[in-house]
């Protein structure tokens, strides 16, 4: 795992009442996703400045599209504001996880 990856994981792993599983290194058909939490059809990204360059943003949405259709919610995040406060990317991500759950999308 990335650095910023191994700073949002213990806050994603955690297993407390009313939160769902995530798993890391998920994959999915062709695609390898960084967390993904089967219960709600969620995957969390974090992307690194390398998203940015060459085809890379391409691929990206064109992987995404393609989890689209899997029924899949794909969430992003900087890497680098998961450097700086992992703790508010973790509320984060429960929040949208929550409405999830809800049916709130």
């Amino acid at each position: 795992m990335t650095p910023p990856e191994t700073a949002i994981w213990p806050r994603l792993r955690s297993r407390q009442p009313g939160r769902p599983n995530f798993r890391r290194q998920h994959t999915i058909g062709p695609y390898i996703l960084d967390f993904y939490c089967a219960l709600l059809k969620l995957a969390v990204e974090i992307d690194g400045q390398i998203h940015d360059l060459g085809n890379n943003p391409v691929h990206d949405t064109r992987r995404t599209a393609w989890l689209n259709t899997q029924g899949i919610e794909v969430i992003r995040f900087a890497a680098i504001d998961v450097l700086r406060n992992a703790d508010e990317i973790a509320e984060d991500i429960w929040l949208i996880a929550r409405k999830r759950q809800r049916g709130e999308e």
